[in-house]
């Protein structure tokens, strides 16, 4: 198995995504973290450094819970915007959260907001659509840092409740 605190080439991980990786490798999860060598921080920078969809990242999304100040993470394909109104009928009412609350919240900076490993456990939401697809990069702690998995994957390591989420297209 792969030393968790080091990338498949060997190179240190930042400290966030190190964590991420023993998180990953507690759970089983044998590949490895992929460190861009561009920022990863929106969808198409992150599919332009892998090769890949944009569809195929995904996504996370931080949202405030208004009625008790609860994060709400929805992880939504790359090629998707979220549909505040259809998360809000599934979960509550939805405030905007800040870079503070994300970082409180999470544990993580936004762009490199991880499915798995939050400080506060989160209210989720898993955009159906991703299960389009067969292979799927998501965040791992640094907005640099992505790791690959299967929707079922995905699904499997968070619990969420898969939705639609997406909005309507124009």
């Amino acid at each position: 198995m792969q030393n968790p605190a080091a990338n498949a080439a060997g190179e240190a991980l930042p400290d966030a995504a190190r964590r991420v990786a023993g998180l990953l490798a507690a759970l089983g999860h044998d590949r490895p973290i992929v460190m861009l060598p561009a920022s990863g921080k929106t969808s198409a920078e992150a599919a332009a450094g892998l090769g890949c969809q944009v569809e195929q990242i995904a996504k996370s999304i931080i949202f405030r819970r208004l009625a008790d100040d609860a994060p709400v993470l929805v992880i939504a394909s790359g090629g998707n915007r979220v549909d505040e109104a259809k998360v809000a009928a599934r979960v509550g009412a939805l405030g905007k959260a800040d870079a503070r609350f994300v970082r409180e919240k999470t544990g993580y900076a936004i762009g490199g907001v991880c499915p798995i490993g939050h400080a506060v456990a989160p209210v989720m939401l898993l955009d159906r659509d991703l299960f389009r697809y067969d292979s799927l990069w998501a965040a791992a702690g640094h907005p640099h840092a992505v790791f690959n998995l299967t929707p079922q994957q995905l699904q499997a390591m968070t619990g969420a409740e898969v939705a639609d989420v997406a909005q309507e297209s124009a």
